[in-house]
């Protein structure tokens, strides 16, 4: 296995472990969490049970749709990480599959996604997410912006 492949199933085990132990603890707690534990101003855990995809969207699609294409998905991003010369392009996708994989689990062994990180600024409320969502997030963060933060080649 190439050490670029490797960095990748690292982001890829890291970020799924990380993600199914938080889901596990505030599933354990549900009650505790159900209406909400402040922890900082504007930051509080909670236990929200997600049927849709992103802010509870596609409500009517099937859990096994979304996984269906979840996995989709995951193998053409696999495909990309195995092919990737590059170590951060290698983490990113690592990231995202490990992201995905986690929600994927949590729609086979609940039928929905659990969320647990609720954020506010006053009246601003942004929708609950988990671990997962922000794997997924760093993961496209780290491709779109990584190419602009390159230093430009110099001509010899």
């Amino acid at each position: 296995m190439r050490h670029t492949t490797s960095l990748g199933v690292v982001g890829v085990v890291s970020a799924l472990a990380l993600d199914q132990t938080s889901k596990m603890i505030v599933v354990a707690y549900a009650s505790t969490l159900s209406s909400g534990l402040p922890v900082l101003p504007g930051f509080n855990l909670v236990y929200h049970r997600n049927d849709g995809v992103t802010f509870g969207l596609l409500n009517a699609t099937p859990w096994w749709g979304l996984v269906v294409l979840a996995t989709i998905i995951c193998v053409c991003l696999s495909v990309l990480l195995v092919k990737t010369k590059k170590r951060i392009e290698a983490i990113a996708y690592g990231l995202i599959i490990g992201g995905a994989l986690g929600n994927v689990i949590d729609r086979i062994r609940m039928g929905g996604v659990t969320d647990f990180l609720d954020f506010s600024i006053g009246d601003l409320h942004w929708p609950a997410f988990n671990l997962a969502d922000t794997a997924i997030f760093v993961g496209v963060a780290i491709l779109i912006t990584w190419p602009w933060m390159q230093k430009p080649k110099t001509a010899r």
